[in-house]
């Protein structure tokens, strides 16, 4: 399987983006939206883009349009919101590749330098510092993965 990489996007930005689209109806001009929110337009659309990846977003043309998965995000509870995201974010190639790697470990943790390694390897083109940051805002967030900066742990949350 081919790694994919993603924006280093938080996912409270994510979500954010997400309800801003719901107050504007579902849909809006990217350009528009950029103006609106005040944001440099190469950051929206680095959101925009970890958006459509997680299958929340969809742009046709230059707008960017609220999927349904986008839409019930919105309106549950912050625990179903992780449980879905989970589901989106293991689909995802670069996720998928981890928590393979992981898993091939004897402990189901690598030291960060490991992960760097490994990302590194896997997606020659792309910086493994903002990958590492991506895992592991993604994974905490959604429960998938964990980060301990003082051991220096990247596992395996227990149910995986």
């Amino acid at each position: 399987m081919e790694v994919t990489p993603v924006p280093e996007v938080g996912m409270t930005r994510i979500l954010g983006l997400l309800d801003v689209l719901d107050d504007h109806g579902g849909r809006e001009d990217i350009y528009r939206l950029a103006r609106d929110l005040n944001y440099e337009f190469g950051d929206l659309l680095g959101v925009i883009k970890a958006a459509e990846i997680l299958g929340l977003v969809h742009t046709p043309g230059g707008d960017v349009v609220l999927q349904p998965l986008g839409k019930q995000l919105i309106e549950c509870d912050v625990n179903t919101k992780k449980s879905l995201l989970k589901r989106q974010v293991k689909a995802h190639s670069l996720f998928a590749h981890f928590l393979g790697f992981l898993k091939g470990l004897p402990e189901r943790k690598a030291s960060r330098e490991e992960v760097l390694v490994e990302a590194g390897r896997v997606l020659p083109q792309e910086k493994p510092l903002s990958i590492f940051r991506t895992l592991v805002n993604w994974g905490r967030y959604t429960e998938l993965f964990g980060y301990n900066r003082d051991d220096d742990a990247f596992y395996l949350d227990s149910e995986e």
